[in-house]
């Protein structure tokens, strides 16, 4: 299973740096491989009969190892794409149901959106027939290499075909995305569509098994809806998660850095606190700037910390001791707005911004959380 995302943090054991891409296989994957050698190594057992037991879980093993190694060139053909769209790849790490590649950015267009999108489904086929062709014309010798390759081929063939269906967060979701983002010229609707597209297969998955079972007479047995549950709750979040992220950047455009900015008034370092707020609730401003002498600014006198200091304190403290030195990724033009404000943002994190015009004059401060509050509502 296969997923672009934004960033996230996860635990896992890096494997290398293909491409410049870091690869990182997370523990889970063991639980996975341990599955896989169990269920398949009678299988393994029965088909090559000349092996004892321990030499067919030993096969058993190796197939879920290959079976990872075309996951990680699925999400390769994903991320290596994608770096040649000029868009930045984090990482790549493989897990319980697949992998994920970490694509910090969405594609700018829709139609690069489909191409990264279905560059591993694209893969999955390909290695799937070319597995084929070797099964039936170049390896027919009924020994380990063959059975290797006729189930590398099929898993391939399944993971190619899933991860096409039409819903969010597959592969097919995405290319749905990017179809309707082409038609109505706004990826919101793009991902709304999709992302329920996805909660309809999240039903119909565990719909399938019990509808097929029901309808042959058969009795209902829970144990073959297991995995089919796991795949649905995996896609069932990953569409709601992609809802939720929409109608986060729905708001996007309402980040206006001059409308959300606090009027700030410049202090001297060794202003009192007390002081210093006078002036200011006597001015109606909400930040306090540190300058210097000759009115540069050096540093935003934190929110938080004036909160923290006692009112009785506040006459003894100076404000060049409750501030944070402005780095020059800290100063922001006053003019930014949606997109762009959010990346520079996101390029240097921090809880004050100084916004100043374009001839260097002190515009205001902005607060992170008051562009939070934008998005949650508040």
């Amino acid at each position: 299973m296969s997923e672009q995302s934004p960033r996230q943090e996860s635990s896992g054991i890096r494997m290398g740096k293909p491409f410049g891409i870091p690869v990182y296989v997370s523990w889970t994957w063991f639980l996975v491989a341990a599955f896989i050698t169990v269920m398949f190594g009678p299988q393994m057992r029965q088909m090559l009969p000349q092996l004892d037991d321990f030499a067919a879980y030993g096969v058993a093993f190796l197939f879920a190892v290959l079976l990872y190694v075309s996951v990680l060139l699925h999400e390769l053909a994903h991320s290596v794409l994608a770096k040649a769209y000029g868009l930045p790849v984090r990482r790549i790490t493989l897990y319980l149901l697949g992998g994920v590649s970490e694509i910090e950015k969405e594609p700018p267009t829709p139609g690069k959106e489909f191409m990264v999108a279905a560059a591993g489904p694209a893969l999955s086929l390909g290695l799937a027939g070319i597995g084929l062709v070797a099964d039936v014309y170049l390896i027919n010798d009924g020994g380990i290499l063959e059975v290797l390759t006729w189930q590398l081929w099929f898993a391939n063939l399944i993971v190619g075909v899933f991860n096409l269906l039409p819903g969010l967060p597959l592969d097919g979701g995405r290319m749905l995305r990017a179809g309707v983002w082409k038609v109505t010229r706004n990826p919101g609707s793009g991902t709304v569509v999709a992302a329920w597209g996805g909660r309809v297969l999240a039903v119909l998955l565990v719909a399938f098994p019990i509808v097929s079972m029901l309808s042959s007479g058969r009795e209902l047995d829970f144990t073959n809806v297991i995995w089919p549950l796991v795949l649905a709750s995996f896609i069932w979040m990953g569409a709601s998660q992609s809802l939720r992220v929409a109608k986060i950047r729905a708001r996007i455009p309402q980040v206006n850095a001059r409308a959300l900015a606090r009027r700030a008034i410049p202090v001297t370092a060794e202003t009192p606190l007390s002081e210093a707020l006078r002036q200011a609730t006597e001015q109606r401003a909400g930040a306090l700037v540190v300058v210097d002498h000759d009115g540069r600014p050096l540093a935003i006198v934190s929110e938080a910390a004036v909160q923290a200091t006692p009112e009785h304190r506040r006459p003894w403290v100076n404000v060049g001791s409750l501030a944070k030195s402005l780095e020059p990724q800290m100063v922001l033009a006053a003019g930014l707005t949606g997109e762009p404000l959010i990346d520079a943002m996101r390029e240097a994190p921090g809880s004050e911004y100084l916004l100043v015009e374009d001839g260097g004059e002190i515009y205001g401060v902005l607060s992170t959380a008051d562009v939070n509050r934008v998005f949650t509502g508040v």
